[in-house]
């Protein structure tokens, strides 16, 4: 026998192959099939037919002799295997079929088999099939050689030929979409670790696909990046509960990179099922969009942040207020909202200009979210103005009185602290100038399902002017017969 073979790694593993191959063809097994591709393809020279469908091609192939009783024993001639690509493997087979019946004719008969093998998955699946058996079983179980294949060998190398160029040609697109691409491609089993990564991850974050096959697809993420992905897998699987299986599942991500970098991306998924309908696993594309989120931030911010103190605008206010009201109408718990307005601030902008009277604001702004929670809303309402709103306070009405107090008169006291405000003239040289600002501030107290967004806003615009008329640096609950 001989093996006309570059890798001899391959070769022994295709080897193996055929010849496990060959014992199940000897015994009529019906497991052949599972050595066959999703796109397999078989030319019988006995039928002079193609079959492009592998379970029908499995049919074919466990009838022959299949009324001849006990195992047949196959005799190997020759053996030939050839590297057409790294992952395109060719073998062609010489062998004698001897039967456990008194015979002399087919031991005589030459068969040849042709294979084709193509790397799938990782795994080798035979893709093309030509056989040319030089028997035909008739009624009654006969067997009669057929000595005249010539003509049908030339027709079954001409296949073979025609078979290896498509798939060159389908492994050169491939290698188009997979190497070239800047889309990372990428396939994950159905324990969410990845079976198959493209090279234009490494472009993109670094790693090389050894260091990430076999992980978990967590490890593609920062800890943001993991809970939207477990957020998204939550959704299939309730989907699925429902009868209502997802197609395709888009979310955006931020990546994690090898150098410690963040970079965002769009993450299409689809599930991958058996022929009953099992989860094996899911593929799908990686589309940086780190510009485009970028891009989207910009325009946020301007839309609803205030460019001076990067503190939320009105616009923001009041969508945030009215995501407190809803919670506030949840929990039956109040909330509080402070119009904070700087007395005399117009006097300072005007004496030491408005590049000086931005620095104040700036201050201001930094003072006020240092004296409430992260989880409170501090924001700038236009001009000297801002507006303080903190929800999830108690039920009890006086309680929640008294902790907004509380608040008010931290933040009143705050805000009269004296400013040192670094300001660098035209000459550029830096001085610093010290100012005092006060603040008047008005109060309400609200509970969801009896205050409107607007309402609000009206009654603590009321009060801050009652607290200015009240001789400023001062704090006025609304309605102060009622609330107090």
């Amino acid at each position: 026998m001989k093996s006309i073979m570059l890798h001899p790694e391959r070769h022994h593993k295709i080897r193996e192959l055929f010849d496990e191959y060959i014992e199940l063809y000897a015994s009529r097994d019906d497991r052949l099939t599972t050595f066959f591709s999703e796109s397999f393809s078989g030319y019988t020279v006995g039928g002079s037919v193609l079959v492009t469908d592998r379970n029908e091609w499995g049919k074919i192939i466990l009838q022959d002799f299949s009324e001849v009783p006990g195992r047949i024993r196959i005799e190997m001639r020759d053996i030939a295997m050839q590297d057409l690509s790294e992952n395109v493997v060719v073998v062609n087979a010489f062998f004698n079929i001897h039967l456990p019946v008194p015979e002399r004719v087919l031991s005589r008969e030459v068969a040849r088999l042709v294979l084709i093998f193509r790397l799938e998955d990782e795994a080798w699946k035979i893709v093309h099939s030509g056989i040319s058996v030089p028997y035909h079983l008739v009624q009654d179980g006969e067997v009669y050689p057929l000595n005249n294949l010539q003509e049908h060998n030339q027709v079954l190398e001409t296949m073979v030929e025609e078979r290896t160029r498509t798939l060159n040609e389908r492994e050169a697109f491939y290698r188009l979409l997979t190497e070239d691409t800047m889309d990372v491609l990428w396939r994950a089993d159905s324990e969410f670790r990845i079976t198959y990564i493209s090279p234009s991850d490494e472009r993109l974050r670094g790693y090389k696909a050894e260091e990430v096959v076999g992980r978990h697809v967590f490890e593609l993420f920062n800890e943001e990046g993991i809970a939207i992905v477990t957020e998204a897998i939550r959704k299939r699987q309730q989907a699925e509960r429902e009868g209502n299986p997802l197609g395709f599942v888009t979310f955006e991500a931020p990546h994690r990179c090898k150098d410690g970098s963040v970079i965002w991306g769009e993450v299409f998924s689809k599930a991958v099922r058996d022929e009953h309908g099992k989860l094996t696993g899911f593929h799908g594309i990686t589309r940086e969009i780190t510009k485009r989120k970028q891009m989207q931030d910009q325009i946020r911010q301007l839309a609803f942040y205030d460019p001076l103190t990067q503190l939320p605008n009105r616009r923001l206010l009041i969508e945030r207020l009215n995501q407190a009201l809803v919670a506030s109408k949840r929990t039956g718990h109040h909330g509080a909202l402070m119009f904070v307005d700087l007395d005399n601030f117009k006097p300072l902008n005007d004496k030491h200009g408005h590049f000086v009277g931005d620095l104040l604001l700036i201050e201001a702004a930094n003072r006020l979210k240092g004296c409430v929670r992260e989880m409170d809303s501090v924001s700038r309402f236009g001009g000297d103005e801002f507006v303080v709103m903190f929800g999830d306070l108690v039920a009890d009405h006086t309680k929640s009185i008294a902790h907004a107090r509380v608040v008010a008169e931290k933040i009143r006291v705050r805000l009269s602290d004296v400013y040192k405000l670094n300001a660098t003239r035209a000459d550029e040289t830096e001085s610093i100038i010290e100012c005092h600002c006060s603040s008047s501030i008005g109060v309400f107290v609200f509970l969801g399902h009896e205050d409107s967004a607007e309402d609000i806003l009206k009654c603590a615009d009321k009060a801050m002017y009652q607290a200015k008329a009240a001789g400023r640096n001062t704090i006025r609950f609304y309605g102060a017969e009622e609330q107090v």
